[in-house]
């Protein structure tokens, strides 16, 4: 394992935005220990958005629809009305709307999407869960909205932009072309060992990263 002349670029803006970063962390915790669960239904929706669309665009959609009160109580048919900035809108649409009953107690039928993953013991299960479970999310996904609530220490988001830049940083040798689970958390390990040796976690390496492409930390 080595630092090649790549990383010296990425270290160089890992100093500059480093604050930022962990600004943007501290934000991510604070959703889960002071918000509700909505606030954490929010979160997961969004992340059932972003497949091949743009992040801004799938959080832009969740804030319409909840300022049109129709995230927590709307049809399909409803929501999908304000889907046309994300891609796959119908399917979406579903994906939600089970996402929802999913998300609600059985008997008072309030969401309990907080109270509902405080029961895991660790990220790992929580993730496994979503992944077995929800709709529209692999990997990729329930690792994103993990991380957006503060658990994203130990796993990896490995999206094209970041497979890219680890392949540029000399952590995998090329690009899979299938992504299956047992490849991704080989990936994942990588990540996590080249985070270790060259001492910027793996939660703040995603950010730092994501910047590198887009030029801002979002979510």
């Amino acid at each position: 394992m080595e630092k090649n002349t790549y990383f010296k670029e990425i270290e160089e803006i890992y100093l500059k935005i480093k604050p930022d970063i962990k600004k943007r962390l501290k934000e991510f915790k604070d959703i889960w220990e002071n918000g509700s669960n909505e606030d954490i239904h929010l979160e997961l929706s969004f992340c059932i958005l972003t497949p091949q669309s743009k992040a801004v665009n799938a959080w832009k959609a969740i804030t319409n629809m909840k300022e049109a009160n129709l995230i927590f109580t709307g049809s399909a048919e409803e929501l999908v009305e304000y889907l046309n900035i994300v891609r796959f809108k119908n399917n979406k649409s579903r994906y939600l709307v089970e996402l929802r009953e999913q998300m609600k107690d059985k008997k008072t039928r309030k969401i309990i999407t907080k109270d509902f993953f405080n029961s895991f013991n660790n990220v790992f299960e929580k993730r496994d869960w979503i992944v077995k479970n929800i709709k529209g999310m692999s990997y990729k996904e329930a690792g994103h909205f993990l991380r957006n609530v503060g658990f994203g220490q130990e796993i990896a988001i490995l999206d094209r932009h970041i497979l890219k830049n680890l392949q540029k940083l000399g952590v995998i040798e090329e690009i899979p072309k299938n992504l299956s689970p047992k490849i991704y958390i080989e990936i994942e390990k990588k990540m996590k060992e080249y985070c270790k040796f060259v001492k910027i976690p793996m939660d703040e390496m995603d950010l730092l990263l994501w910047y590198k492409e887009a030029g801002e930390i979002f979510k």
